[in-house]
């Protein structure tokens, strides 16, 4: 007997089907998340769980669940959530990720193992997080704002915002605003919560870093996810693009630049490679809406697609591109560079040379002010001279000590404090306009 035909009806209802089950959030089955490694200063490692152990790690680089990181002597990092809240790494700490997933009802759930070392956690309270330290485990649905470290002898909670609930061997602790819980390991765990924090060498850095963010990723419309668009906001600018509608470019993009030309593979067991672009904004623009070449313009981003993360960017291919580096990798785990790879943040100098096609890569986050002038600057002659300022150093005492030697002290990578007005540009409107901060660095033509 024949088989049946399906009928007109039924097709198109297997093509509407067919829609949506293309347009359900990447991994939605196994309800696996990824976050955004979005800062990495001096020596960071990244264990993915591929059986190599641990390797280096940089910027844009995937979080998955089970991913462990670490920093050396003069390593910092910092990573970003969907929402735009943040851990940051001092240095001699290992955190691992337990879980990132979502919950039936689509709530994403975020816990944390700090193994040793200091983290501050600044958390939006849009989504759950749950941390363990020692033999304690906090758990916050709301926003909060705290410091905490863990040795073999002491573990210490200090609460900057929001009210923290803290259960182990004595019970549960709930820790206030402002206010500071200590933990003696040796027995077992017995807390002392005091009224005054003790103020730590990187609280400044903490601040500065959530500064940076709260000035660029403010009045979001663009995008339902906050991670990544900082720094969208500081590097460049939206333009209304005839035929194409509302694009961002980066500044310093220059002609014969292309966004596929510097980053990395990186292989994570269960997804296979994902696409790490090397610039210090490439997060947003490499997991959702697509990449176009415009004649007259370059390459642009367009927003949008934002139920789906990929793992390998999407581009409008045409007869005048071609790009190879959107190829990934076979038959190896190892991570695989592209163009100039995975890009370092280099040591602090008293003067760097920007110059058209570097799209940003070697400008640490708000270390020049203004990066629409200086955009505008290169667009004439090609390059421009910028003196930066050092960026969220340790403590101000510190900071000037940076910017009188050209460097930071210590070694570890600098930036600079909180950026400036970045204004309209040629290209357009960047996002909110910032206030003007004293130290960020000078140009010269």
């Amino acid at each position: 007997m024949p088989t049946p035909s399906p009928s007109k009806d039924t097709t198109v209802l297997l093509a509407l089907a067919a829609c949506v089950l293309v347009a359900l959030p990447a991994f939605a089955d196994s309800q696996i998340r990824i976050v955004r490694l979005s800062d990495v200063q001096g020596s960071v490692q990244i264990d993915k769980n591929t059986g190599a152990g641990f390797e280096s790690a940089f910027v844009n680089l995937p979080i998955t669940q089970g991913t462990q990181l670490r920093t050396g002597d003069r390593g910092r990092a910092e990573v970003e959530f969907e929402d735009g809240s943040s851990l940051r790494l001092t240095p001699n700490t290992t955190v691992e990720f337990s879980k990132l997933a979502l919950s039936d009802s689509g709530k994403r759930l975020s816990s944390i193992h700090l193994v040793q070392g200091m983290a501050y956690v600044n958390w939006l309270g849009k989504d759950d997080l749950a941390v363990d330290f020692s033999r304690e485990k906090l758990g916050i649905d709301h926003a909060a704002h705290f410091r905490l470290d863990a040795s073999t002898q002491t573990a210490n909670l200090a609460v900057f915002k929001g009210d923290v609930d803290v259960e182990g061997p004595n019970g549960k602790l709930s820790v206030e605003k402002k206010k500071n819980a200590s933990f003696d390991v040796a027995d077992n765990d017995k807390s002392n919560v005091t009224n005054k924090i003790q103020e730590a060498p990187l609280d400044s850095w903490d601040k500065e870093a959530d500064s940076y963010h709260d000035q660029y990723a403010k009045n979001n419309t663009n995008s339902p996810y906050g991670y990544g668009l900082a720094d969208l906001n500081y590097y460049g600018a939206y333009t209304n693009v005839p035929g194409y509608g509302m694009m961002w470019q980066p500044y310093f993009s220059g002609v014969g630049w292309d966004p596929f030309m510097n980053g990395a593979w990186g292989f994570y067991p269960g997804y296979g490679y994902m696409f790490a672009s090397a610039y210090p904004w490439g997060w947003l623009p490499y997991r959702y809406g697509t990449w176009a070449f415009v004649p007259g313009f370059g390459w642009g981003w367009q927003p949008g697609m934002w139920t789906t993360f990929v793992t390998v960017p999407r581009y409008v291919p045409t007869t005048a591109t071609q790009v190879t580096a959107l190829v990934p990798p076979a038959g190896t785990t190892r991570t695989v560079t592209v163009g100039r790879g995975s890009v370092v943040t280099p040591a602090m100098s008293s003067r760097m040379t920007v110059s058209a096609g570097s799209a940003g890569i070697g400008i640490p986050r708000g270390s020049v002010d203004n990066l629409n002038h200086l955009n505008h600057q290169v667009v004439k002659s090609g390059f421009a001279e910028v003196h930066p300022a050092p960026q969220f150093a340790a403590t101000p005492v510190a900071r000037s000590a940076a910017a009188a030697s050209g460097g930071y002290p210590g070694g570890a990578s600098a930036s600079a404090s909180r950026g400036a007005n970045s204004g309209a540009s040629s290209m357009g409107h960047s996002g909110p306009p910032a206030s003007h901060s004293s130290g960020a660095g000078t140009v010269h033509h």
